[in-house]
């Protein structure tokens, strides 16, 4: 099966120190069995991470760790095109 793309908005803030970024629209690439390949963080404040195979962590973050499904979410409702994605993916941003 291939890879699935989900994007997602968290009303959530950070809670750290960078929590003046503001909210966040989450996009993901996962696998089979719902574990992040790519992820773009994308926060109101205008910063963009990025994480994927060759950049999995960094001072802000990482890729996630867990499997989206094992959340107990029905994240079908966020399920977005492979083409979204890529625009997330390879959209300007810091």
């Amino acid at each position: 099966m291939p890879n699935r793309f989900y994007r997602r908005r968290w009303a959530d803030y950070r809670g750290d120190e960078f929590a003046d970024w503001g909210h966040s629209v989450w996009y993901f690439e996962v696998g089979d069995d719902g574990w992040p390949v790519r992820q773009v963080e994308t926060y109101d404040a205008g910063r963009v991470l990025r994480y994927g195979p060759s950049h999995s962590e960094d001072r802000y973050g990482g890729l996630g760790e867990a499997s989206l499904y094992d959340s107990g979410d029905d994240w079908s409702r966020f399920e977005i095109t492979e083409a979204e994605f890529e625009q997330a993916w390879t959209s300007d941003g810091e």
